[in-house]
Parts: C-alpha cells; structure tokens; sequence
C-alpha cells in the first residue's frame, strides 16, 4: 500500500519501479555530487546563513506532506528545490533536498531504499541544476530588476519539476518499467501542470521574503538576524504541517501514471517501518496521527540540516584561521 486514507499521498519512486542496475548507477552519481557538494558548501553560505539551511529544509519537508489537487483526479506537491537555490545556492541546496528526501525514506518509508539515489537526482539536483543556470540567466538578462525575481523563479521551479518527470520517464523506460513512448508523454504532460503549481509557491515564498527579508535573495549577504527569527521560521514549518490531514489523498504525478500504465504493482514495500507513509504509529486518529508525524519530520529534517551546516561551518573557519597562525 503506497499511502495511508487519511495520509499524504506518496510522492517517491518506490523500489521495484526502477532496475537493479539503473538504481545502484544513479547511486554511484548521486554519491559523487552529494560528496562534493558537502566539500562546497561552505562557499555558497556565510556563518550568518548556516540556520536558514535547517530552517529552509524544515519548510520543505512540511511543503512537500502538502499535495495539491491537479486536473484528472491526480495532485501535485512542492519540490522545493528551486527555493533552496535562489536563497542558499546551489550546493547548499543539494546537501538541503538530499537531506528532506532522506529523511523521507528513512524514517517515512516514501520512496525506495535502492531508488534513494534516484530520487535525490531526479528531484535534488535536477531542479537545482536548472535553477542555478535559468534563475541566474533570467536575472542577467534583466539587469537583476525586481520583477526578474519573480519571473526568473516562476519559471526555473516549473522547468526543474517538468525535466525532473522527463527524467524520471527515461529512467523508468531504461529500466524496462514502461515504454518512453508512453513513459515521457505521460509524466511530462501531467508534470506541466504540477509545474505551475510549484511555480506559484516558489513566487509566494519570493514575495514574502521580498517584502519581510530582502537581504535573504541576496546569497552571502544576509544580514545577521536574532535566534528569534529562525526560530519563527521553524514555527512557520511546523504550521505547515499542522495543516497535512487536509493535503489532496489523489495519487501524485508518478503514481498516477502507473496505475494508468499499469506497473503500480512494481512497487515494493519497505523492509522495515518506522512512520510509514506519514502517520505516527498508535495513534487512533489519522489526522493527528499525520500531524504527528509532519512535526516529527520537520524537526528531525531541521536537525540533520542544522547539523550538518554547523559542521561545514567550524570546518570553514579552521581552514581560514590555520594560515593566519602560520603566519
């Protein structure tokens, strides 16, 4: 069973959707770029951002429990990866989708083990790669006027959700799943849709931030902001989630194909289960069960986030401070 009644529909290739052999490659790669994201980090954040990394990670994970209905009886939700790019950067913002799609199949059971690695590439670098060569094309060309933010991010979050389907489609069609004639037309045109969904949220971030916390559209040059702010960022993450019992229960863009073409029946469960498919085990109520569950995500997707952006940062600074002692 891919999601609960009264859950979250789930959003990840499972395993069995993808071949052996296409899933470990695309593990191999997606280990290759997430090592060296980890490596460059430090270069796209000031100390004075390394919060908003946990924070934007947080919001993400509680973005992403929020599916949206989308013509033809299927839904769409955030990918977020374009977000990430435009406030942070882009290795931060693969370390921040590597973390929220991680703890999504650890801990969530959505998404595959084995198609971990694909679904990181697919919807943590793909995105993110488009963002940071469209976004910034859009801005130069502008002349960096206002207006270009919000074009610029209304049109790399859709073009990052609609290649990361066509990607997908590839995948599956190398591995068998479903033909590409079939596998691509039907992610790419379903994926257009949900694509101006995730356009609309990424310019609504915008225009908040732009209204509230300009500096932030302005990578390394945040200004310093109090521990109250991040922290009524996280709340605001955790609102979010407060709000999962009323996300769509239609199946998203991938699931809806395969029931339409017939390889739902790929799919494999996890091995073990933890939160599976975003309810709290033993909880009699769905809804709090589910809310349960998002808060849960979001704290621990802020954690792991944190953490890690803490860890790049003593890093940084002791590289900076070694050849001042030599010297």
């Amino acid at each position: 069973m891919l999601s609960a009644p009264l859950a979250p529909a789930a959003m990840h290739i499972p395993d069995g959707f993808l071949s052996v052999l296409v899933a470990i490659a695309l593990w191999l790669g997606t280990a290759l770029i997430v090592a060296v994201a980890l490596r460059r980090v430090s270069a796209d954040l000031g100390e004075r951002q390394v919060p908003m990394m946990g924070v934007l990670a947080a919001a993400i994970f509680a973005g992403q429990m929020l599916n949206f209905p989308v013509a033809g009886g299927t839904s769409g939700h955030l990918l977020g990866a374009a977000l990430a790019t435009i406030l942070l950067g882009p290795w931060a913002a693969i370390i921040i989708m590597t973390c929220v799609i991680g703890v999504q199949g650890l801990i969530f059971q959505d998404g595959g083990l084995l198609a971990m690695g694909a679904n990181i590439f697919n919807m943590g670098i793909v995105g993110v790669v488009v963002t940071n060569f469209l976004y910034r094309s859009v801005r130069t060309l502008a002349g960096n006027r206002s207006w270009s933010i919000f074009v610029g991010g209304f049109l790399s979050a859709w073009l990052g959700v609609v290649l990361a389907a066509l990607v997908t489609a590839l995948e599956l069609a190398i591995s068998g799943t479903s033909p590409a004639n079939i596998a691509i037309p039907a992610m790419g045109g379903i994926h257009m849709l949900i694509g101006v969904g995730e356009g609309l949220i990424t310019v609504g971030a915008l225009a908040f931030l732009y209204v509230t916390r300009p500096d932030l559209l302005q990578i390394g040059e945040a200004k310093p902001a109090g521990r109250a702010v991040w922290v009524a960022g996280l709340l605001i993450a955790v609102a979010i989630a407060l709000a999962s019992p009323l996300a769509s229960r239609f199946p998203d863009g991938l699931n809806w194909v395969a029931e339409q073409e017939g390889f739902i029946t790929n799919a494999h469960d996890a091995p073990y289960q933890i939160i599976p498919h975003y309810v709290f085990p033993g909880i009699p109520n769905e809804a709090l069960a589910t809310i349960i569950a998002g808060i849960v995500g979001v704290l621990l997707v802020f954690g792991v986030a944190f953490g890690i952006a803490y860890t790049r940062r003593n890093k940084t600074g002791a590289a900076r401070s070694t050849p001042q002692t030599q010297n």
